[in-house]
């Protein structure tokens, strides 16, 4: 997006930036609690809902970021492409030099705001596959992460709604796998892209790995389909405006701290011969002042993929000598915290097409994006009602493949895609030339076989993390990526496209050899911020890992993990509908923990 439409976005949205104030701040020190919930984000929102649900149970959620509420450009759907980077809603984080990428260092998207990810996210809904779960389930020991036991985690999270223009949905959703009696808004597209025909029609001329899928939220994720997208009329559906609507943030028992960030847990002495942390100290943004809050029961680690391993290590608990390196005096030698890190590479390629009736304007228009806004505003009707893509594609590479020669199959089973297509009505991922309409195609790595780290910095609490998501370090996973950009070509060649597609543009237009289509991706891919694994699971009593299945941390007591970071693989899917169920069975292991 052009700096004109980026500065007529904020100056929409800071005009409610007043409503970013503590909803409950508590300004004394030595707060006691039953829980603490650090991080209002995907998973600490759904913590500090269903722990409230009993009225017993005092629960402190710590969010560092500002409100949401009310926030214009976190409520239009199609602006999700900028929610992030370089805006109050960002931690505004980058990574170390990529090798995977040609040494770049990148933007590394995370929520700094009420809901976390899921307030700045493309809103996609996708569950994951049943072996993504069932894999979750073998390597930690515990079915009661599988995907069948799973499945009443997906209902209580599913309020499956019409879209806005309530059109028939059944050749686009199966209705009987999703609910319509959970907390968060689920539905599809509300406005008809101009090239929907076309996409459905090449699924049905290509078949094979193009075949139509009615629903990838089944188990099985291949082939391709309608975006599902957290939406709730004409506006995102997070897990603040669904688990903290107004009715929830009023109870009596939940009190929320805004602009509040967490720079460790405090050692408050043994349990059970366990060390035990169940102090947790703060900063407030609105004054600097460093503030402390104690748990009775449990501190609950939400703070996300980059946040969790962070606190963690500043606790003192981690791989003893790379905090003795940073000046970090070890407690709990713990050496996984902030290993294990594997995150979606996103790659967006744009093809310049024979039509004028594309989304681009918006994206380089002052006048047109006011225009779409108001009538947004007034209507809750109109392109913006949708996230940036209207389809995708779940895709294997073949089983033949060489690279599996080589490289075992990191994917989870055979109903699990190793990339991902989503196909969009203009250039909303990279900035499009000032002239011309174009279609997007981005690729994603999704089961990639790299991984990366969260490091210390510094002993300084508050400096931000080393970010080292090792994106697209490994042969398997730039192989992946070409195969992608390969099979995006090949889905335009259906007879559909005809005459409308004209040619690639930023340079694919010249990578006609594997090695050049290399050296484009290496140039230009990024991420979709999907980073897991930095405390991940592992069975109970294991020596590797950083939680047990129960997702309590291991060797200490009064500390359990319950975010994207306990996952030990990345599903094949965008990860937020995981991190919610994952919330939604941690909170009733919690419970039955504490009856």
């Amino acid at each position: 997006m052009s700096t004109l439409i980026r500065t007529l976005v904020l100056a929409l949205a800071f005009n409610h930036l007043s409503l970013a104030a503590p909803a409950t701040n508590s300004n004394n020190n030595n707060h006691t609690f039953d829980f603490i919930v650090v991080g209002g984000g995907t998973a600490g929102a759904v913590l500090a809902n269903r722990l409230t649900e009993n009225p017993n149970y005092k629960v402190l959620l710590i969010e560092a970021g500002p409100n949401d509420e009310g926030v214009l450009q976190l409520e239009i759907p199609f602006l999700c492409h900028e929610d992030t980077p370089n805006t109050p809603w960002d931690w505004n984080y980058t990574t170390i030099a990529q090798t995977g990428l040609g040494g770049r260092s990148i933007p590394y998207p995370r929520g700094h705001v009420l809901g976390g990810s899921s307030s700045v996210n493309y809103l996609i809904y996708t569950r994951g596959t049943k072996d993504d779960f069932d894999r979750y389930a073998h390597v930690t020991g515990d079915q009661g992460w599988s995907w069948n036991n799973m499945q009443q985690y997906f209902r209580k999270n599913e309020n499956f709604t019409a879209p806005v223009d309530h059109h028939d949905v059944s050749k686009q959703v199966d209705l009987k796998i999703h609910s319509t009696t959970g907390m968060n808004s689920v539905s599809v597209s509300g406005f008809p892209t101009p090239i929907d025909g076309r996409i459905i029609n090449a699924t049905g001329q290509l078949k094979g790995d193009f075949k139509f899928n009615l629903d990838i939220n089944g188990g099985n994720g291949l082939g391709f389909g309608w975006v599902q997208t957290t939406t709730n009329g004409p506006r995102r559906s997070s897990s603040s405006t669904s688990y903290l609507a107004p009715k929830f943030r009023q109870r009596p028992n939940l009190h929320i701290v805004l602009g509040a960030q967490v720079s460790r847990l405090l050692h408050t002495g043994t349990d059970k011969g366990l060390p035990e942390f169940r102090s947790v100290e703060y900063r407030l943004e609105s004054d600097g002042s460093i503030q402390h809050a104690t748990a009775t029961r449990e501190v609950i680690l939400s703070a996300g993929t980059v946040g969790t391993p962070q606190i963690l290590l500043n606790s003192g608990i981690g791989n003893s000598a790379d905090l003795k390196t940073v000046g970090i005096t070890p407690i709990v030698d713990l050496a996984d915290v902030g290993e294990n890190m594997s995150d979606h590479a996103l790659l967006g390629n744009g093809f310049l097409v024979n039509s004028t009736n594309t989304f681009d304007d918006f994206t380089r228009n002052a006048t047109a994006a006011a225009q779409d806004i108001a009538f947004w505003q007034k209507t809750g009707t109109g392109f913006l009602v949708d996230t940036i893509a209207s389809h995708l594609g779940f895709i294997r590479l073949p089983k033949k493949d060489p690279i599996f020669k080589t490289t075992e199959d990191p994917s989870a089973g055979p109903l699990s895609a190793h990339y991902e297509l989503l196909v969009a009505n203009s250039l909303a991922l990279v900035k499009p030339p000032p002239t011309g309409n174009f279609l997007g195609i981005a690729n994603v790595v999704l089961t990639p076989s790299s991984r990366g780290s969260i490091k210390l910095r510094s002993n300084n609490f508050f400096d931000t993390p080393l970010i080292d998501p090792a994106l697209l370090k490994t042969d398997f996973d730039k192989v992946t990526m070409r195969a992608a950009v390969k099979s995006s070509l090949k889905f335009l060649t259906a007879p559909s496209w005809a005459g409308y597609v004209i040619s690639p543009v930023n340079g694919l237009e010249n990578a006609t050899t594997d090695a050049q289509i290399d050296a484009y991706v290496q140039k230009n891919t990024a991420t979709i911020f999907h980073p897991v694994g930095t405390a991940s699971m592992s069975p109970k009593g294991a020596k590797n890992g950083v939680v047990d299945p129960d997702l309590k941390v291991k060797k200490i007591a009064g500390v359990r993990v319950v975010d994207a970071s306990v996952l030990p693989f990345i599903p094949s899917a965008h990860t937020q509908v995981p991190v919610y169920v994952i919330a939604e069975r941690a909170s009733d292991l919690i419970k039955a923990a504490n009856h």
